[in-house]
């Protein structure tokens, strides 16, 4: 499995949405991604990743997109 495939499953499980509806998601755009669903993914990336991410990128994690850039600070290509 690519890290675009694990990121996007990722995306899909928490926010029950298609890789079709996944470009232009934003944190607090759905009810689903709330505080709480967020944490919740920043733990599931963590997990699938083997990473910890940090307070800054926690809070600067506000897209589907930005995540992508996100996890490239912890040498995780998502393309």
């Amino acid at each position: 499995m690519t890290n675009l495939e694990k990121y996007n499953s990722i995306f899909r499980r928490a926010f029950r949405k298609t890789d079709e509806e996944l470009p232009g998601l934003k944190y607090q755009g759905i009810p689903l991604w709330d505080s709480i669903g967020h944490m919740d993914l920043m733990n599931d990336l963590e997990e699938a990743f083997d990473i910890r991410i940090d307070t800054q990128d926690v809070l600067d994690f506000t897209s589907y997109e930005k995540g992508k850039e996100v996890l490239g600070r912890y040498g995780i290509a998502v393309e």
